[in-house]
């Protein structure tokens, strides 16, 4: 099952919806627009969870930065201004270029095969402009790098800064020959991790982050 279809449950198999990580995953995903109002009953029919579970979780997610309490209006999607998102690639790139070191000390074969394949998806979503898709693949190669490096308190840290920081991702995968740039950064790490090369994954995990800083300053 596609990562982006299977349900979020709570620690210890209790089959009940994790409705925190589920609304995080939304966030991330771009379905919820920046200053979006978040409406409880909505959400709790959305992602089957109670009221009281619904509003936890917005607490929750407001303590992590990606929803905001407006008084007397509840909670909306909080919208993260240029300065921050450059501050927050800043931080991914340190913590990203120590989960490419370590996927690449970690990977097996077949991760490094899947690797491949999700590179050879992101250049045929270029070759075809399907630039949509390529963000979101984009993201999916991000994270299932995180996954591999087994670095978990990284991935918790930057669970919370991608889905920050989404919409500036769409917007620069709509810049005129980023995905073009963008993918030969991508398809740089995805070798060197193939090729069990912590410190050069490192190093162009980096590169990968520090062009999207520049990028980003250039909108």
């Amino acid at each position: 099952m596609p990562a982006h279809e299977q349900t979020t449950r709570t620690p210890g198999g209790t089959g009940r919806p994790d409705v925190t990580a589920a609304i995080r995953e939304a966030i991330a995903r771009g379905e919820f627009a920046p200053n979006q109002r978040l409406v409880e009953a909505d959400l709790s029919e959305q992602f089957g969870a109670s009221r009281s579970g619904v509003r936890t979780a917005l607490f929750e997610l407001a303590n992590e930065g990606l929803v905001e309490r407006v008084q007397h209006r509840g909670a909306r999607v909080r919208a993260v201004t240029l300065d921050e998102a450059i501050e927050i690639s800043e931080v991914r790139m340190a913590l990203e270029g120590l989960c490419a070191a370590k996927a690449a000390e970690r990977v097996t074969d077949a991760e490094a095969a899947e690797l491949r394949g999700i590179g050879a998806a992101m250049r045929t979503a270029v070759a075809q402009g399907r630039v949509l898709e390529y963000s979101d693949l984009n993201r999916a190669l991000h994270a299932r790098i995180v996954e591999i490096s087994a670095q978990r308190t990284a991935a918790a840290v930057l669970g919370r800064l991608r889905a920050q920081n989404v919409r500036h991702q769409f917007k620069l995968a709509l810049v005129p020959g980023r995905p073009h740039v963008s993918l030969a950064e991508h398809l740089a790490i995805i070798d060197e991790i193939a090729a069990h090369a912590p410190d050069a994954a490192e190093r162009a995990a980096r590169r990968h982050l520090a062009s999207v800083i520049d990028a980003l300053r250039a909108i």
